[in-house]
């Protein structure tokens, strides 16, 4: 069955607007989880714009729900992930001048140093999982490197569905998800998980929600923007229900 990974990075972001102590993204994953998520993310910068080392603390100690670590492939982020044994660490690129991940990590230029970084998170019995374009080369790479989650960039497809007007039978963004199917194909094929996630939101989730094979998604800008409105919880339930609504479909 298809599940909800809640990114809580943008209540860490509300938070160091003010470099103060509230919202607290603890108590957000809190919410979340109430709410059904079935797992918290929570991208650990290695300029700390917005989640602190002092937060995946808490959030490993304090809270009852998996937790995803994203982090770039650096023996910092690695020791520290291999430390506080998150249920998965998932490899990002990271720019410091980007406002967010702009794209997918590029496994084929640095196979060497991913398959280290993979093999220390294994042996400290973490689930490895790499975020990459919707490109098969990528895809074969991160079954070579020994990732066991691929987890494939839908901002592309994002970008399509709403720049035709939010039409998800526009040939711009049927040719995305079409890539995203291939992908997904490919990776269930070479045994390991496909989840999905960047930029979704209430609008366009659903025809990613129905794709072949998909596992789970992290969705979390669309779900805090909504949060200011609706509450957390009522934000993450309703996300839940267009996402499992639209599993229990058939695929077009």
């Amino acid at each position: 069955m298809i599940e909800l990974g809640v990114n809580i990075d943008h209540v860490a972001t509300l938070r160091q607007a003010r470099q103060t102590y509230e919202p607290d993204p603890t108590w957000a994953a809190v919410e979340a989880h109430i709410g059904g998520a079935d797992g918290i993310t929570v991208h650990l910068r290695e300029d700390r714009r917005h989640i602190q080392d002092a937060d995946v603390e808490k959030l490993r100690t304090l809270t009852q729900i998996k937790l995803n670590l994203e982090m770039a492939a650096t023996d910092e982020m690695v020791s520290i992930a291999c430390r506080l044994k998150p249920e998965m660490a998932m490899l990002v690129p990271e720019g410091r001048r980007e406002v967010t991940t702009e794209g997918g990590l590029d496994i084929v230029a640095q196979e060497g140093r991913l398959k280290k970084a993979i093999g220390r998170l294994a042996r400290a019995g973490i689930v490895s999982s790499v975020f990459i374009d919707a490109d098969l080369a990528q895809v074969e790479a991160a079954a070579r490197i020994g990732a066991r989650v691929c987890e494939i960039h839908t901002g592309p497809y994002a970008h399509a569905f709403h720049g035709q007007g939010r039409d998800a039978e526009s040939p711009a963004a049927r040719a995305e998800l079409d890539r995203i199917r291939a992908a997904g194909e490919a990776i269930c094929g070479l045994g390991m998980r496909f989840n999905a996630g960047h930029a979704l939101n209430y609008f366009n989730v659903q025809p990613v929600a129905r794709l072949p094979g998909i596992r789970e998604l992290h969705i979390g800008h669309a779900i805090v923007s909504r949060t200011v409105f609706t509450g957390l919880r009522e934000a993450v339930r309703e996300m839940k229900r267009l996402m499992r609504e639209a599993a229990a479909q058939p695929a077009p």
